[in-house]
């Protein structure tokens, strides 16, 4: 390992390089600015991330033609660069992220990475999100590190000797925080339905935002619950410190939280920091249906931006207008529905904050299926609970106009009747 300053280590990106760059709140953001201040000098650089928080300043109008950002799951910091058309979606499962580098359909020439700091051994780790990026470490040409005291150290696999970092630059940097926000009314009736249909024992996987947070809070006397996740938040701490998430009942990693990443606050960061509670895992393995489905009772909690009369989800676009991506959502939707008593959940608002219907007699134009009919079981809005599974199209159609806005149930039954999924 050579430690350098940024700018002499971003001295390694060439022209027409590909390169990975670390997950969410790890985003070497000391890093990245150095690459962009290489943009003039530099043309067709492919670069490749899961979403990353925190400023994406290659992603800009004026680096069109030095980078170009292929994004494995679209965060907020290169929406408009993906709606613009600059920058552009590989549409994959999280499980199969890792593969991309590991079989070089995808060869990395550089990874740019955010470190805890060696140990008297050598060894860092990738803290916050091992993810897709530890296969990107493992296959990439040159590997730079940016080394930072507030990246926490974490155990499982994301544990990397100083022999494998090409390039260090010692930089601490304050990760970047996501606070939760105020719970709406009809957030916090949903959490109450998902909460209701979570047994003790349960093995649960949830993502990041208000829903999440709203089922947690509402699971304080509750027992034995565990966690199997491609991401956790703040909202686990509680339950974590009460013991009702033990993992006592799982039965692959029983007694510890599994994860691919986290984000949330500097209390979270401070909680994964050297805990051998928290094991953070590939995504290729924690996303896997075979491993997931092991666990009895796995509970898996998905949002949608919209979902059609006979259950199609779509997760990852608003009509043509890529939005996120695919993630790890069917990897645990399946895995769920494949262990014993487990219960995939897909729970949403009934209507945006405009007050259009998220539940529609046909999904928009151009609107991606991320989750098939086949595929849905429970579906939750702040009206109710459906259970669709093994539903015709005629109770399935009926069962979620229930769950819409009053306002929009005549409307759509109206709708549900001219396509003869209602008899007229």
């Amino acid at each position: 390992m050579k430690t350098v300053s940024a700018a002499e280590a971003l001295k390694a990106v060439k022209t027409g390089h590909n390169i990975f760059i670390h997950t969410a709140a790890a985003a070497p953001q000391a890093l990245i600015k150095a690459l962009v201040e290489r943009g003039p000098e530099l043309r067709d650089v492919k670069i490749y991330q899961l979403h990353t928080e925190g400023p994406a300043p290659y992603s800009d109008e004026q680096w069109a033609e030095n980078f170009e950002v292929n994004a494995l799951f679209i965060g907020a910091n290169i929406r408009k660069a993906v709606q613009a058309g600059r920058a552009s979606y590989i549409p994959i499962f999280l499980s199969e992220a890792p593969i991309l580098f590991r079989k070089q359909y995808i060869p990395l020439d550089v990874v740019l990475i955010s470190v805890s700091p060696p140990d008297k051994h050598g060894f860092c780790t990738l803290g916050v999100s091992v993810d897709t990026t530890l296969a990107a470490v493992q296959t990439a040409q040159i590997v730079i590190a940016q080394i930072n005291h507030f990246m926490p150290r974490t155990h499982g696999d994301g544990i990397i000797h100083i022999n494998q970092i090409t390039y260090a630059v010692a930089c601490d940097e304050p990760l970047y925080e996501s606070i939760p926000g105020p719970i709406s009314e009809a957030e916090q009736k949903i959490g109450e339905y998902v909460a209701a249909l979570i047994e003790d024992g349960s093995t649960l996987q949830m993502g990041i935002g208000a829903i999440p947070n709203a089922v947690l809070a509402c699971l304080g006397n509750h027992k034995n619950l565990g966690i199997h996740t491609e991401m956790f938040s703040d909202g686990v701490l509680p339950l974590v410190e009460s013991g009702v998430i033990n993992g006592n009942e799982k039965v692959k990693h029983p007694g510890k939280i599994v994860s691919s990443f986290v984000m949330g606050s500097r209390k979270l960061y401070d909680f994964i920091d050297d805990n051998p509670l928290v094991t953070m895992r590939d995504a290729g393995y924690v996303n896997l249906t075979e491993v997931i489905r092991k666990n009895p009772k796995v509970v898996a909690i998905n949002s949608a931006i919209e979902i059609d009369l006979t259950g199609q989800i779509c997760a990852d676009s608003i009509g043509t207008a890529m939005y996120s991506g695919v993630g790890g959502q069917m990897d645990f939707i399946r895995g769920a529905s494949l262990s014993y008593q487990g219960k995939p959940i897909i729970a949403l608002p009934s209507t945006t904050s405009r007050g259009e219907s998220r539940l529609v007699n046909c999904l928009k134009p151009g609107a991606g299926v991320v989750t098939t009919r086949a595929h849905v079981h429970y579906v939750v809005t702040e009206y109710g609970v459906a259970n669709l599974y093994g539903k015709n199209l005629k109770e399935r159609a009926k069962a979620l106009i229930e769950l819409a806005h009053p306002d929009h149930r005549e409307r759509l039954e109206k709708e549900a009747k001219e396509v003869r999924f209602i008899y007229q």
